[in-house]
């Protein structure tokens, strides 16, 4: 369980803000099969603050550049009438993103993603998704949109205009990636992200997520060389184009090549002066 916990706790911590979307972008282009772009977080709900308990749960409502609103729910314990609160969930961000007077073309697509670690259900599958659709008592045949219909709902189908929900039985995956949609559940289930793997999101999940297992020394270091990083970088870059300035205009009289020429010179002295051997400054510039 300890696993599932620090999961959960992350989610709350680090993929609320904007500098982590790229993560929640790749997880839900990967649950849809299509890219996804967010524009915002609306809310989520008021969590324990501690890793350790072990009843947090998550909830992320986000819209995308479609307008859509998606729910991301994680359950980690046995909850018997769960099906019933996913169909809650969905009816209570219909009404609550409805204002007085808004016609029924203002009603919001819903998509609820639900990622449990119990099994809810009985199935052979890991992964299931519930859609509504209309199908004649007569027939069988399925009811579908005019294409006047289309036009007016902008949607292709009339699944489409309603809720939708996935269900991710995390325990149930067979720990085999078959696609990049696997890949994001063995992370669900293992918080580790193999190096061959190329979902969407998990090469920004991994940095997050190692940088979030860091005890206080760790986080301090790894912060201070990335600072060090940040000051060096900006040291030969300033630098560079201090000396490549300097010696364009030393160099106007003989053309610019002899300029630059002489720009690398000096930024080559400026960065010896600062402490960088001579080595590495000459590798740093590309010079012999």
């Amino acid at each position: 369980m300890g696993n599932l916990v620090r999961f959960d706790w992350a989610m709350k911590k680090l993929l609320r803000s904007k500098a982590n979307f790229s993560v929640l972008a790749g997880f839900i282009s990967e649950v849809l099969g299509e890219p996804v772009a967010i524009l915002e977080i609306l809310e989520s709900e008021s969590n324990q603050e501690h890793e350790e308990d072990k009843f947090n749960r998550v909830d992320l409502l986000i819209r995308d550049s479609t307008g859509a609103l998606v729910i991301i729910e994680v359950q980690t314990t046995t909850e018997p009438d769960y099906l019933l609160r996913m169909l809650y969930a969905t009816a209570k961000v219909i009404t609550e993103h409805m204002t007085l007077g808004d016609e029924y073309s203002q009603v919001k697509k819903v998509i609820s993603i639900n990622i449990v670690y119990f099994d809810l259900g009985q199935g052979d599958d890991y992964v299931y998704r519930g859609q509504t659709c209309f199908h004649g008592l007569h027939t069988g045949h399925e009811l579908v949109l005019s294409d006047k219909q289309r036009s007016f709902y902008q949607r292709e189908s009339i699944a489409r205009l309603y809720p939708e929900y996935y269900i991710i039985k995390v325990n149930q995956f067979d720990d085999v990636a078959k696609n990049t949609l696997d890949e994001w559940i063995y992370f669900l289930k293992h918080e580790e992200i193999k190096d061959s793997f190329t979902a969407q999101g998990l090469a920004e999940a991994r940095q997050l997520f190692n940088l979030m297992r860091m005890n206080r020394e760790q986080r301090a270091e790894y912060e201070g060389y990335l600072e060090a990083l940040r000051t060096k970088s900006s040291l030969i870059k300033g630098n560079y184009r201090y000396g490549y300035i300097e010696g364009e205009i030393a160099g106007k009289e003989e053309g610019r090549r002899e300029g630059l020429e002489e720009g690398l010179h000096l930024a080559l002295q400026r960065l010896i002066a600062s402490g960088i051997p001579e080595s590495e400054a000459r590798s740093m510039l590309g010079l012999s």
